[in-house]
């Protein structure tokens, strides 16, 4: 990150012992003490308007759009451009990033790679990806990720209702899903064994729309108001357990 002048960093729930060698690194010290700490990716990623996932396509099939590297650069571009945030989210060394992890994405970015050997150092794809980003969209005063940086105006061939503006942040989001499942619980929508899938379900529909925030701010209004009538419903959820305040 210092190498190619990006700044802002955060690490979700690091190992303590590595995290405080980490931070005694040779000609970064700044830009690790300044670093983020965060118990979530959500809460990680919560002011942006775009999170790209970074990895490969080798053993997982993804659910959302899939954007090689060299094209990253111009939804960077046009994201910054209108005000907006982004993630780059790296995951862990060994494993990556999660099936979970990647339900807060809009994007997965692939490296391009030899097809026989397509897993990359941490590190290497880290230096590989700002490289290209320092290079074709980001300007100096702009390069400020935190493993976060901005996109699109256009992903996945939807448009926003006013292009001039980001999309809503990443934590509306999560909110909105949020408000929207206590409506599907209170409603008695699903049994309890299908509430995490439709919880991850969910997340991911809510950023392939690409809602603005105020289709967003809308939305939450909707689902509050019906929400409201349901607990005020005598039938209301009555196969689905109890519901959550």
């Amino acid at each position: 990150m210092a190498n190619f002048g990006f700044a802002r960093m955060a690490v979700v729930a690091p190992f303590a012992p590595h995290w405080r060698e980490a931070r005694s690194a040779v000609g970064a010290p700044e830009l690790l003490q300044n670093a983020r700490e965060t118990a979530s990716l959500a809460e990680a990623v919560s002011d942006c308007t775009l999170v790209a996932g970074t990895g490969t396509l080798t053993s997982r099939k993804p659910q959302q759009q899939v954007v090689s590297l060299p094209s990253l650069a111009p939804l960077v571009r046009n994201q910054l451009q209108r005000g907006g945030r982004v993630a780059l989210v790296f995951g862990p060394e060994k494993r990556g990033l999660t099936h979970e992890d990647l339900s807060y994405c809009h994007l997965l970015v692939e490296i391009p790679t030899d097809p026989h050997q397509p897993s990359m150092n941490l590190g290497q794809a880290v230096a590989v990806c700002l490289y290209e980003l320092a290079c074709r969209s980001v300007p100096a005063q702009d390069r400020t990720p935190e493993p976060e940086l901005p996109a699109a105006s256009a992903i996945a061939g939807t448009a926003e209702s006013d292009p001039s503006r980001p999309a809503a942040a990443s934590g509306t989001l999560d909110l909105l899903g949020g408000l929207i499942e206590q409506t599907m619980t209170a409603a008695g929508y699903s049994p309890r064994t299908m509430q995490a899938a439709n919880r991850h379900g969910l997340r991911l529909l809510l950023r392939r729309l690409r809602m603005s925030p105020d289709d967003a701010r809308r939305a939450l209004g909707f689902f509050r108001r019906i929400l409201w009538r349901l607990d005020r419903s005598p039938h209301a959820g009555c196969d689905s357990g109890p519901k959550p305040r």
